[in-house]
């Protein structure tokens, strides 16, 4: 019997273990799951909470409810992989051989990684909306906040998903707009990038709708330090932003027993093969989701794309056949833009966000880089399809893990 190893419960993970379940055959294959997590949160759902859209009992379910029969769960913290050896040393001594190996470790936040951030302040004037304490927490601080100038801020790229703070900026304008005190909030957007997202066009409309909603931009700044005893951040140059509250974007990186395997990046991000989601460390070991350093984005419809292609990469590797190089970087979300609409985009490694229908070509109904109340119901109703569908390891109809370009207007 072979042993087929996953790290990390988390999207990536459990839709691995539902995926593999159902293609390998269990007389020959062993499929054990590792995480110390008892909760499994719907991550998407931190960004609605600070605006009481979401209640922390619609994001929060129990880790072992999406296991699939026949996957060992063991729910103990890992120490490190020996890729040498094909084992992993979990802290309470226990070493488990795989013969392939999954990483499915994700990404966390790191305030500690910016002087003055995880202060005295941290959860008093300064938040993150990236974890479900911090949403709660800023959730709380805004039932009491009476205006000022609230600073919505990324330390670095890459984040879980990019366009969260974009999103937290336009939902911010439509609370205090219903609170009737959007007079007295000043909203800045502060970013290291040189514009609204990583996409020219997705830039532009972006871009057009921060000014429409009289939020201030600042690109290009790229912090050293959040100095909270003067309610100011500053960036390397010198350039100082005041805020009343701060809403950051720390620093994600992988997880920690990446780098105490000593086979991560600067970032703790396992090195993989951007096609194929083979690691660049070892051919038995596998990479999804945000554990990835891939240049596409960190979010959970990237890991459902990758997870169907990693499925078949892995039926492939057992049977010593050449790997599939079918991942794309497909990545498609929602962009919540407040006031009951949202956009919506679809893009991948070599192609932009574009304008065009979504996802059945010429019909949609879903209008891409278009602001629609359609597209913001589409973002409400995902947290279903999320929790019945998606980690479930269950097709969603129409969507395919390849980008198309049919019902999109690209330039020729």
């Amino acid at each position: 019997m072979k042993n087929l190893l996953i790290l990390g419960a988390g999207t990536s993970g459990t839709m691995m273990a539902n995926h593999l379940r159902k293609t390998l055959a269990k007389d020959n294959w062993d499929i054990t799951i590792i995480d110390q997590e008892v909760n499994h949160y719907y991550q998407p759902g931190f960004l609605f909470m600070p605006f009481d859209i979401y209640q922390p009992h619609q994001l929060r379910k129990t880790v072992v409810e999406f296991i699939p029969k026949g996957v060992n769960l063991i729910k103990e913290r890992i120490q490190s992989i020996d890729k040498d050896n094909d084992k992993v040393l979990l802290y309470n001594g226990t070493e488990i051989k795989y013969d392939i190996l999954v990483i499915a470790t994700g990404c966390k936040i790191a305030p500690q990684e910016t002087e003055g951030m995880q202060g005295d302040q941290w959860y008093k004037s300064v938040f993150d909306f990236y974890t479900f304490d911090g949403a709660k927490n800023l959730r709380d601080k805004f039932k009491t906040w009476e205006g000022g100038k609230l600073v919505i801020h990324i330390c670095e790229m890459p984040i879980k998903c990019p366009v969260a703070p974009l999103e937290f900026a336009f939902l911010s304008d439509d609370f205090f707009t219903k609170k009737q005190i959007r007079d007295k909030v000043e909203i800045t957007y502060v970013t290291p990038m040189s514009g609204a997202f990583t996409k020219p066009m997705a830039t532009k409309e972006l871009g057009h709708l921060l000014e429409q909603k009289n939020i201030n931009i600042v690109p290009d700044f790229n912090i050293e330090k959040v100095d909270t005893e003067n309610n100011k951040i500053v960036d390397y140059g010198g350039k100082e932003i005041e805020y009343d509250l701060l809403v950051t974007v720390p620093t994600n990186m992988g997880d920690e027993l990446i780098a105490r395997s000593g086979i991560g990046d600067d970032l703790n991000f396992v090195p993989t093969n951007k096609t194929t989601l083979q690691s660049n460390i070892k051919e038995n070991i596998f990479v999804i989701g945000d554990a990835t350093d891939l240049p596409a984005s960190k979010a959970g419809s990237v890991a459902h794309f990758q997870a169907e292609i990693l499925t078949d990469n892995i039926q492939l590797f057992i049977a010593g056949k050449p790997l599939k190089e079918e991942f794309d970087g497909h990545a498609n979300c929602f962009i919540e833009t407040g006031h009951g609409k949202a956009l919506l985009i679809d893009f991948n490694y070599d192609q932009e966000p574009v304008k065009g229908t979504f996802p059945i070509p010429g019909i949609g109904p879903l209008r891409l880089l278009e602001e629609t109340r359609l597209n913001h119901f589409g973002k409400l109703a995902f947290r279903w399809v999320y929790w019945n569908m998606l980690i479930k390891g269950i097709s969603i109809p129409f969507v395919t893990s390849n980008m198309k370009l049919a019902g999109k207007k690209t330039e020729h």
